[in-house]
């Protein structure tokens, strides 16, 4: 036996190092890829997961299962492609690196607690099985809501893995293990099975609602780029067609993270039509949880049909009528059913009282109580209606839609914004030889004192409860989680600013008067500032950490060697 081979050897080590690097540009896009199929014995089952030492726990892997496939599938023949999103398990290590969420929009940050699914299912009768149906599922796992882009790559990779199988699979992998990490305002390159997608990842800097992207080519780039224009947006005239007089209505049940059912016919239509809610509030990310596919097998579906406690707040996207009967306490169900039209316009749902909620045969409506704040924006409705019928493209009503929901989005967050900037400390206040000042707090009293002259009348057309809709909002999940992220940021743009005004003072003159033990508790100071800045990826001006580091170096020299040596070993 040799001896190298025992426990802990180098060999095994190097092995087990090279194992995760390997696949560490894969990780940075997906988790993993799972293959789902149908056993007679077994129901849903994984085939197959890659890479294959990608760690799942049981929990994950039975949800998995579960969402890669519609609730009711006898009436999907052919293929169909939806999004599901997973919590994570108790005790799982988040995803470390967090430069890219520190440049990236909040609404396009890496999940640290959950798991997108990006599925591709195939039904379609096969005499050769004993069921008479192929029934498979290829699922790209992954931390990052690129809705667009996985579901681009899954129409290129899975017709074909559905013919070829594992080996194909494992060159995709390897493949994508090849791109370049995501990066918030580059534009990259993706090769994938012939086809190279050029996308391009936005950045925090960016300007909300900005021109599209250009192509951008490499004259020895062959093929040449497929342009994906966005990687996460929806068709959203798609998903609003049958609520477009309610879209106010909508708007403001998810920017109060209500607690919200969508049941639809497909999977298809109830995920996308969660995930084009969640974002009509961009760029205000939704802090609630959310579930664009939802079945009663998930792990939370007793937690969240209890009938002891109010429902949680958590957007859900349903195709089994079941849920009708378990969700009746629920605030808010919109049921959408098959596109019928009237006239040349497809026929609009109605608001209906929660009472007339019946099991299984229930009409599509939005069945709810909620009477909205702002009015109905009828000049916006008369537009998007008369596009219908000029048969305006899709994508073009959906650009409509967005500039509209980002507009009024932006009307309601600008004067938070604006209150926020003004708790900020003087960069004056920020002084070498004292900590850094607070953000001064929130006062929601005096925030609404100031509308009058900083609200939202000044750039929207809506009128309404303005205040009733920004005291409703302070008492959501949204506002904590904005607050948070604002506070957070201000904070660290203090410590930045502190950490440069140490940078440009007299450190050494200050030592020269001092006793060792105020030097000593000035360089631990320090060296505490510099962990902290660099483990949160603070943006400073260039060589600052660097001069600190070399002050540091310079003081610890300068005392005596036992001194020395203990501040060493630290």
């Amino acid at each position: 036996m040799d001896p190298l081979d025992g426990f802990g050897s180098p060999g095994r080590e190097a092995a087990a190092a090279d194992s995760r690097s390997a696949w560490s540009r894969f990780s940075s896009w997906l988790e993993c890829v799972c293959v789902v199929t149908f056993d007679l014995e077994l129901g849903q089952a994984i085939e197959l997961v890659y890479p294959q030492d990608v760690k799942l726990t049981e929990k994950e892997k039975t949800s998995i299962c579960y969402l890669s496939f519609p609730d009711s599938y006898s009436g999907c023949l052919g293929d169909t492609q939806f999004t599901f999103r997973l919590r994570q398990s108790v005790g799982r290590q988040g995803f470390k690196d967090d430069v890219y969420n520190r440049d990236a929009p909040v609404t396009l940050q890496r999940e640290t607690a959950h798991f997108f699914g990006y599925v591709y299912f195939r039904q379609v009768k096969d005499v050769s099985i004993k069921r008479g149906y192929f029934q498979k599922s290829l699922v790209l796992v992954s931390r990052l809501p690129f809705t667009h882009l996985f579901h681009s790559m899954l129409q290129i990779i899975a017709p074909e893995f559905f013919e070829k199988l594992e080996p194909f699979l494992e060159a995709v992998c390897n493949e994508i293990d090849q791109w370049p990490p995501p990066s918030p305002g580059q534009t990259l390159n993706l090769p994938i099975v012939g086809t190279v997608l050029q996308i391009r990842i936005p950045s925090k800097s960016d300007k909300p609602g900005g021109s599209p992207v250009r192509q951008m080519t490499k004259e020895n780039l062959l093929p040449a780029p497929t342009l994906l224009p966005t990687l996460h947006e929806l068709d959203l005239f798609r998903c609003f067609q049958l609520v477009l007089i309610h879209l106010q209505m909508l708007w403001e049940l998810a920017l109060l993270g209500e607690p919200l059912v969508i049941m639809a016919p497909s999977p298809t239509v109830c995920s996308e039509t969660v995930l084009a809610l969640i974002s009509a509030i961009s760029p205000l990310k939704f802090c609630c949880d959310f579930r664009p596919y939802f079945t009663i097998h998930d792990c939370e579906f007793r937690e969240y049909t209890t009938r002891t406690q109010a429902p949680p707040n958590v957007v859900l996207g349903v195709t089994n009528p079941f849920f009708i009967k378990a969700f009746q306490n629920w605030p808010h169900i919109v049921r959408l059913g098959e596109i019928k039209m009237a006239g040349d316009l497809p026929k609009q749902v109605k608001v209906k009282k929660l009472s007339k909620l019946k099991t299984l045969d229930t009409k599509p409506g939005i069945y709810t109580a909620y009477k909205p704040f702002l009015h109905k924006d009828k000049i916006l409705i008369k537009r998007l209606l008369k596009g219908i019928q000029r048969k305006r493209p899709s994508e073009a009503q959906s650009a409509i839609l967005r500039r509209h929901l980002l507009e009024l989005t932006q009307s309601f967050i600008i004067p938070l914004e604006r209150y926020m900037a003004s708790l900020m400390p003087l960069q004056r206040s920020v002084t070498p030889w004292k900590t850094p000042p607070q953000v001064r707090p929130f006062s929601q009293e005096e925030f609404l004192s100031t509308l009058d002259h900083t609200g939202p009348q000044l750039t929207s057309m809506l009128r309404g409860d303005w205040m009733g809709l920004y005291r409703k909002f302070f008492r959501s999940p949204n506002f904590d989680g904005w607050y948070r992220q604002r506070h957070r940021e201000m904070t660290q743009k203090l410590e930045s600013l502190h950490l440069e005004t140490i940078c440009d003072a007299d450190l050494l003159g200050w030592t020269k008067d001092k006793s060792e033990v105020e030097i000593v508790d000035l360089i631990l100071k320090l060296r505490e500032k510099l962990v902290r800045a660099r483990r949160q990826h603070l943006q400073v001006k260039d060589g600052v950490l660097d001069k600190l580091d070399a002050f540091i170096s310079s003081i610890v020299g300068s005392l005596p060697e036992d001194l020395q040596s203990v501040l060493n070993a630290r």
